[in-house]
């Protein structure tokens, strides 16, 4: 069964606003993020650890 089988017609109006709200509020962004930038969000330049021994190390 879905769920708009369960919800009342007024909560099923309540349910499109906020799905036509969304689509309206995406907006896009257009920065340009450099190569540096990226790997920064992606966490690639963080220090990365392991387990020797039971105890946690730098790799």
């Amino acid at each position: 069964m879905k769920i708009a089988d369960h919800l009342s017609s007024a909560e099923l109006h309540q349910v499109k606003n906020f799905k036509n709200k969304d689509k309206s509020s995406n907006n896009k962004s257009n920065e340009r993020l450099s190569s540096r930038d990226l790997a920064e969000l992606m966490g690639t330049n963080r220090p990365t650890y392991k387990r020797v021994r039971g105890a946690i190390r730098n790799k």
